[in-house]
């Protein structure tokens, strides 16, 4: 019979009790649970509650239940439904009576949302720790290759010239966001449940804050009903790690697109790349394309978990043990999936020479011939209208902006001169782009300053 059994007559059957039971997945919380249930144990007896000695073999035996966890020296059993059952019954069978007097004051509901909130708080700082690691590796690549020049896009399309240090800068400032995302999710965890008891509080004198502070909560939940059923702080991971997952999946469309002959732009290297059970030739970005298709997961998770809530009332139901899985699993893919992308990037070859024979097609400095006009006093419409016709005329014969001659030029307009020539220079429009934020080879290295003092200060946020 189960521990909650003194009510019922019969046992469930063999089927409910694996269909209800949560211990596959929960196990994985062996930890949270044995240091939670061992700082309850504490301050039951500095309140009184129960013997020092009591709480001494109690500690004692949660100790070395982890150590057989921990050593593969303990045998989990389906019957005992989660890991708080299966952690109280080894320690009862251990110390007897001892460990029959822990669950004074206390429910399974502020249990489970201690354990979870404990994993929530430590799965965000591993997160945070990959996701600084990954914009390290974009880092190291931007200062490595402050000049090379590419094109960047717009629908796909050529647009305009940029540094590839400012597109990898890009994903720096996305992966930024993440990693404020994961901070506040590890905040919003950061509360103690404990002591709430099964919804409404208990009538043992029970120190809150002493179990808070012994578990490193920063503060306490003021509302019991609000501390059991509350799973907001798993919605904030799940929703961190879908934006997260949905960043890197972008970053890996274009290393897809870049290692292609199409583009040639970089080069994986093979630890990173798979071949073709039938065509010796290929080198295919086999883990681009994992991470890409591993976020359609992680967004699943979030959905799966929204729906569960979303018309629960409180307090506890028995649907919030569907909560952890997704985010286990969400946690576990966006760490594994941050880790291989920085590998990815560190270890990938830049193709300078590809990138700018590229950025030489598509007329990517008609913009800057448009400028051109407009700052000799042509409204910009009209400069628009007169460079899209020059482009037409390229098309027409085959030929790009540079091809053109200044009589071409002039028959558009007798506002260019002879320097018209220098708006077509690409290290030119490049550098032109002054503004903050810009291009420009000077904005991009104030930028990549930037970058890493923000990435200097989220290091040392990981460990606070």
């Amino acid at each position: 019979m189960a521990l909650w059994s003194g009510r019922f007559t019969e046992s469930v059957s063999e089927f409910t009790q694996r269909f209800g039971a949560s211990l596959p997945v929960d196990k994985a919380l062996y930890a949270q649970d044995i240091a939670g249930s061992t700082a309850h144990a504490r301050m039951l007896a500095a309140q009184g509650v129960i013997s020092q000695d009591d709480a001494d073999a109690i500690a004692a035996g949660l100790a070395r239940i982890k150590e057989r966890i921990e050593t593969g020296d303990f045998a989990f059993d389906i019957n005992d439904e989660d890991i708080h059952m299966s952690v109280e019954r080894a320690l009862i069978a251990d110390i007897g009576d001892a460990g029959a007097r822990l669950h004074t004051g206390r429910s399974r509901n502020d249990q489970v949302a201690t354990d979870t909130r404990l994993f929530a708080k430590a799965r965000c700082t591993d997160l945070m720790e990959a996701n600084v690691a990954l914009r390290r590796a974009l880092i190291v690549q931007a200062e490595a290759h402050p000049d090379i020049i590419m094109p960047g896009y717009t629908h796909l399309q050529h647009a305009q010239p940029v540094l590839f240090a400012h597109h990898m800068l890009a994903y720096t400032w996305m992966l930024a966001r993440d990693f404020e995302r994961l901070a506040a999710a590890r905040r919003a965890a950061d509360a103690s449940p404990l002591g709430s008891a099964a919804l409404a509080g208990t009538t043992y004198p029970l120190d809150r804050q002493m179990t808070a502070e012994a578990l490193g909560f920063a503060r306490v939940i003021p509302n019991s009903l609000d501390a059991v059923s509350d799973r907001d702080f798993l919605l904030d991971l799940s929703y961190a790690c879908s934006v997260s997952c949905m960043h890197l999946s972008r970053l890996c469309e274009e290393i897809v697109l870049w290692s292609s002959a199409e583009f040639g732009f970089v080069e994986l290297s093979d630890a990173f790349s798979t071949g073709s059970s039938i065509m010796p030739q290929k080198k295919n970005p086999d883990f681009a394309e994992l991470i890409r298709g591993k976020t359609g997961r992680v967004v699943g998770d979030l959905v799966a978990l929204l729906v569960t809530m979303k018309a629960l009332p409180l307090a506890y139901n028995k649907d919030l043990q569907e909560d952890k899985e997704g985010a286990i699993d969400a946690a576990k893919t966006l760490e594994e999936c941050l880790v291989c992308a920085a590998g990815m990037v560190e270890t990938m070859s830049i193709k300078p020479e590809n990138m700018r024979a590229q950025a030489k097609k598509g007329y990517l400095a008609a913009t800057d011939v448009a400028d051109y006009l407009a700052k000799k006093g042509m409204p910009f419409r009209r400069a628009h209208e007169v460079v899209g016709h020059l482009v037409l005329l390229c098309e027409q014969r085959g030929c790009d902006l540079e091809d053109l001659t200044l009589a071409d030029f002039q028959a558009e307009s007798d506002l260019f001169e002879a320097d018209i020539v220098s708006s077509l220079d690409l290290e030119a429009i490049v550098a032109a782009r002054t503004t903050i934020g810009g291009t420009g080879n000077a904005a991009v290295a104030e930028q990549l300053a930037q970058a890493k003092a923000v990435l200097s200060t989220d290091e040392t946020t990981v460990s606070n």
